[in-house]
């Protein structure tokens, strides 16, 4: 994990106001360390800038706060919501979407928020990978 952490990929705001507990199991840190090795930091590297996490892991109980769909797959440490802190978010998607085609990262499922400019990526290692791609 070249430029992400455990502790920023499961920190919540909320989770600290509501004061839920939403620390990864073992197996979360695992999938999150996936996650970032298959994902995220090969799209920091080839972004060249920095990448930030606005939400990664989520307990189910944190989950259901935030208004997640039941079993995201932020619940199983293995999405994350990302953005470019100088908004350029939309082409990081773009980027991610490149980086998807030429098969240098494998994703499950993404989308972009124009709305809330943010990117929701995931990846399951055990599930297709057939064109996760679409826009809100």
């Amino acid at each position: 994990m070249k430029y992400f952490t455990i502790p920023e990929l499961s920190h919540s705001d909320t989770a600290v106001s509501l004061g839920i507990d939403n620390t990864p199991s073992k197996e979360h840190v695992a999938n999150l360390e996936r996650l970032v090795a298959h994902v995220l930091d090969p799209l920091r590297e080839s972004w060249g800038g920095p990448i930030c996490v606005s939400s990664g892991y989520r307990c189910p109980m944190l989950n259901k706060e935030v208004g997640g769909v039941e079993g995201s797959y932020h619940t199983r440490g293995m999405a994350a919501d990302i953005y470019d802190p100088k908004g350029l978010t939309e082409g990081l998607f773009w980027r991610l979407r490149e980086l998807y085609c030429e098969h240098k990262v494998p994703i499950t499922e993404c989308y972009y928020d124009h709305k809330h400019d943010y990117i929701h990526v995931a990846y399951n290692p055990a599930e297709d990978h057939a064109w996760p791609f679409w826009e809100k």
